[in-house]
């Protein structure tokens, strides 16, 4: 009995640390998540780091559904991954700085770009996001695939994006 009421409770922290940040004042989580992004981005020198997109540049280099909506037709030289996140979510901090990695290890074989859900909800209703993290593989050729979730462990989440770009990159040869 005891057990379950901690498996009970362990679930019900987690599920609270992901959305009592909703409450939290916008103003300063947005300055505060989208900064790491957005220096990665903007370092001379630095091979890879993250993209943070807005609609504009998500219609100009990934797909403009508003054009082709019932067509998929992928805009990019390379294959993609798309983290779609919030700034108030426990998760998707998690695996921020293990995307970061994988965007520099990568560098030059695929684009990793991030979509905030709070500012960007018309990207994230595209493609039904109802939760994060959610991840969007995009292979150079083909239709995408989305995942939802990250893994247990720092080294099982960046196995599951390892395999995944992976087999995106061999079959975008």
């Amino acid at each position: 009995m005891k057990k379950v009421v901690f498996i009970l409770a362990l679930a019900a922290i987690t599920l609270q640390s992901c959305n009592s940040g909703q409450a939290k004042d916008k103003s300063s989580e947005t300055s505060e998540a989208s900064a790491p992004v957005q220096m990665v981005s903007e370092e001379k020198g630095t091979a890879g780091g993250s993209v943070l997109l807005t609609k504009e540049v998500f219609l100009n280099k990934v797909w403009d559904y508003q054009n082709s909506p019932q067509e998929w037709v992928y805009k990019g030289d390379k294959p993609a991954l798309i983290d779609f996140y919030a700034d108030w979510c426990g998760p998707c901090k998690i695996a921020s700085p293990i995307l970061e990695e994988i965007s520099k290890e990568y560098a030059g074989d695929i684009y990793v770009y991030k979509i905030d859900t709070e500012k960007e909800r018309e990207l994230a209703s595209v493609f039904g996001v109802s939760s994060i993290p959610a991840f969007l593989y995009i292979p150079q050729n083909g239709k995408p695939v989305m995942m939802s979730g990250i893994a247990r462990s720092k080294e099982d989440t960046k196995k599951m994006f390892k395999d995944n770009i992976s087999k995106y990159l061999l079959t975008s040869n």
